[in-house]
């Protein structure tokens, strides 16, 4: 008896090695077939001067195929998604020139998708940001394309990490996140056309191109708290901007500033603001401080409110609305228990500057700029104009969407439910 349960151990041994050599190798020679392939091979060479892209060791393959399986339940990647997702984990770029960063810097995601007009305009008003040296700009973009890549490439004034979101429906041309020949489309009902898809309360069923914009904020909340390197242990705040926004060279200091007098000066805000949450609105020009509702234009908060953000994952995958900032007021905030403010200066250090939303304005010969060009004032403040001296003044009752509101639908298929759900637990 004793031998044959030695001569069984040894056989499941024998058995363990060669499967762990199997799935070996089929993971090295798998990633050698996608490097091999043109738009990947392209995706790779646009950043081999700023990293090694070879694997050193077989266990290094095995690390990297293990990390981008582990979740089961995530939609299979095809090649590109793939090398999106190593590519979010290469270190970020220009340490040479900024091997350090402040000790209370304010880290700063800028999320973009293909406006390549508009990104150059936001990335001319962050160069010109005093301070912008000092920290980290993370760049998340909602799919891949060339033009927006190489205009975050040339950034040199400051450290710049770019993530990719690997599950972004511009990646996926022949299946769910994009588009699936079976999907239904419009008002199609599922049984009589025999088609794929859940409809939102208003009978439209999901549109790839508008579900992105609440994937990819939900992806790249998830990724910048929890799931990056750089900033998985941050502590301070964290600053949110889009690529239709023109930074004031006041920006970043005043950023630091609100940040700091937050908890002393509105224990009830949650999270600071650079513009007025009514985006037209330039501020007051008061001496004084404003707490109102969270705007959604140059917004900052820290890992605190992340995990009450979090812990609403269900609330937030469910609304039935593809727009992130109206899902968090609608749903998130409210189901806080109390008011949810942001503390701002009276004048603006950011102004929305796009005239077109969802998307548009993707060709630099059309894009939806006035006349080609940003219209903002010349006399903008280039200097940090908040005293914390000031006094805060609150606006308790504001216009906007509040608890009740319904949505504006493009969000009930069960399927983006579920990925967004995913998505909240990815790094957990």
């Amino acid at each position: 008896m004793a031998s044959c349960k030695k001569a069984r151990m040894k056989d499941a041994a024998f058995r363990r090695l060669v499967s762990l050599a199997l799935i070996t190798v089929f993971g090295v020679v798998l990633l050698l077939v996608l490097l091999r392939t043109n738009t990947v091979s392209n995706l790779i060479n646009s950043y081999t001067n700023e990293s090694t892209e070879s694997f050193e060791s077989i266990e290094e393959a095995k690390d990297t195929i293990t990390h981008l399986t582990r979740i089961p339940k995530l939609p299979l990647q095809n090649e590109l998604s793939i090398i999106l997702s190593k590519r979010n984990q290469m270190p970020p770029r220009n340490l040479d020139l900024y091997p350090k960063l402040a000790k209370d810097h304010v880290v700063i995601v800028l999320y973009v998708h293909n406006r390549p007009q508009y990104l150059q305009i936001v990335i001319d008003s962050l160069s010109r940001v005093e301070g912008i040296s000092e920290t980290l700009l993370i760049v998340s973009h909602d799919g891949y394309f060339e033009e927006m890549n190489k205009i975050v490439e040339g950034i040199k004034f400051c450290q710049v990490k770019q993530i990719f979101a690997p599950y972004s429906p511009h990646i996926f041309s022949d299946g769910f996140p994009g588009v699936s020949p079976k999907d239904c489309k419009d008002k199609d009902d599922p049984v009589e056309k025999r088609c794929e898809g859940t409809p939102d309360q208003y009978g439209n069923h999901r549109s790839p191109k508008i579900v992105s914009l609440k994937h990819h904020w939900w992806w790249m909340m998830n990724t910048v708290w929890d799931g990056l390197e750089e900033t998985r242990h941050h502590s301070g705040h964290i600053l949110f901007i889009e690529e239709d926004h023109f930074i004031y060279p006041n920006a970043y200091r005043n950023m630091q500033l609100l940040a700091e007098l937050k908890s002393k000066k509105c224990p009830d805000c949650y999270a600071a603001n650079l513009a007025p949450s009514e985006v037209k609105s330039r501020g007051e020009g008061w001496e004084c401080l404003v707490a109102e509702r969270m705007g959604n234009v140059g917004y900052a908060f820290n890992r605190t409110v992340w995990r009450k953000i979090h812990k609403k994952a269900a609330e937030f995958c469910s609304f039935d609305d593809y727009n992130w900032d109206i899902t968090m007021w609608s749903t998130v905030y409210p189901s806080f228990g109390s008011p949810v403010y942001t503390l701002r200066g009276s004048r603006t250090s950011a102004v929305h500057f796009g005239k077109c939303g969802l998307h548009q304005g993707h060709n630099r010969n059309v894009a939806c700029i006035d006349n080609g060009g940003v219209n903002i004032v010349d006399e903008i403040d280039k200097v940090a104009n908040i005293k914390p001296e000031w006094e805060v003044r609150k606006y308790e009752h504001q216009a906007g969407y509040k608890a009740g509101f319904k949505g504006w639908g493009g969000w009930g298929d069960v399927r983006d439910r579920e990925l967004c759900m995913e998505f909240a637990k990815m790094y957990i």
